[in-house]
């Protein structure tokens, strides 16, 4: 572990500032949060400021059993502790990454990151009255927004309502409890689904509802909502409030468990295929690899990432839908559309680099990879 002077933390000739890119971090601190959900806390050697919008994520690049993974993770800390951030991961049955980091990460680790990133947040749809519905390990991202309120004394009106599985599966309860007791603005609501024998619980019982929601959010039409969770609890979310009337230009919503693009149009080509045969010859464009050397004809308008791994070439990817910019390689030259979901800014698309998970080949092209 590399030495340093803590004050060069409060230097501001010595400190630097986060930005979208990949950062080598070191492990600082690992939390248990619940029997199955851990926090791991980084940060870096020399001082920097650590700061993104409340809600967005980062990727995690780690080598397991000798293979490049990429995973990405909401960022669960405050941008108003400045000089680390975390993320709460919870143990998956069979999950590798989320297994490897449970069994593996210690302070003094080391490991790269990507970000951060994400059109989630909170800092990009202000209001005076907030909405926080999550369900399980979908907390981090809401929880990262009510610790920049409370810390940042704001005044925003915030309802925080919790869906766990048990009492025992409540994550960051005893700080959920503090936060409620010490400020007015802050009304915090768990429910959980069911509770094991023994186990004493007052809050609500359940699934959330309609009359639910009506009791812990009697002016809920008023407010704008951040919801995350599996995609079951979201897309139940969803359309209790389009039932209810709800504006859904108000509601924003975690989009990592989205359906990727490939899977999408994978679904739609074999759909089509089923009501017609298409006999007309396809037009061919050639994507060439200069990094890997190698090469390979596809169909005008072929995924680029398809396209690599018909061509032999692994290109790294987590998300899978443009919004963790993972996957990002430079066009050296030729013809193609993105469209991507936040996870590259301005300055990376006028440099040349695509998202190749959400980019189409629509010419012969180039790639520096």
């Amino acid at each position: 572990m590399s030495e340093f002077n803590t004050s060069d933390f409060m230097n501001p000739m010595m400190t630097q500032t986060w930005m979208n890119g990949r950062h080598e971090v070191r492990c600082v601190k690992v939390i248990a949060e619940t029997h199955d959900v851990t926090t791991f806390t980084f940060g870096m050697s020399q001082p920097v400021l650590f700061f993104f919008k409340p809600g967005q994520f980062v990727t995690l690049e780690l080598e397991i059993e000798g293979e490049r993974v990429m995973r990405s993770y909401t960022i669960s800390s405050s941008p108003s502790i400045p000089y680390s951030f975390s993320i709460t991961v919870k143990r998956v049955v069979d999950g590798k990454v989320s297994n490897w980091l449970h069994d593996n990460l210690k302070p003094g680790d080391q490991l790269a990151v990507h970000g951060p990133v994400g059109q989630f947040n909170c800092m990009d749809f202000p209001a005076e009255k907030i909405l926080l519905l999550s369900g399980g390990v979908g907390i981090t991202p809401v929880m990262s927004m009510a610790r920049w309120w409370f810390d940042t004394d704001s005044e925003v009106d915030m309802v925080f309502a919790h869906s766990a599985r048990s009492p025992k599966d409540i994550i960051f309860a005893r700080e959920l409890e503090y936060m409620s007791t010490r400020i007015d603005n802050f009304q915090m609501h768990l429910i959980c689904e069911k509770t094991e024998i023994g186990q004493a619980w007052g809050g609500y019982r359940g699934y959330l509802n309609h009359h639910m929601l009506s009791l812990i959010a009697p002016d809920f039409m008023e407010r704008e909502v951040f919801c995350c969770g599996p995609e079951p609890y979201m897309k139940a979310i969803k359309s209790m409030l389009q039932d209810a009337g709800f504006d859904m230009d108000r509601y924003h919503e975690e989009s990592f468990g989205a359906t990727p693009v490939k899977d999408v149009e994978q679904a739609e080509k074999h759909a089509d295929a089923a009501e017609i045969e298409d006999l007309q010859p396809k037009d061919m464009v050639q994507v060439t690899f200069t990094d890997a050397g190698k090469e390979v004809a596809v169909a005008l308008g072929t995924n680029l990432n398809e396209a690599a791994i018909e061509a032999g070439v692994n290109i790294s990817k987590a998300c899978g839908v443009g919004i963790c910019g993972a996957c990002r390689v430079k066009v050296v030259s030729g013809d193609f559309e993105m469209a991507q979901n936040g996870g590259i800014s301005e300055e990376e698309i006028a440099q040349g680099y695509v998202l190749s998970c959400c980019t189409s080949v629509t010419g012969n092209i180039e790639i520096d990879y």
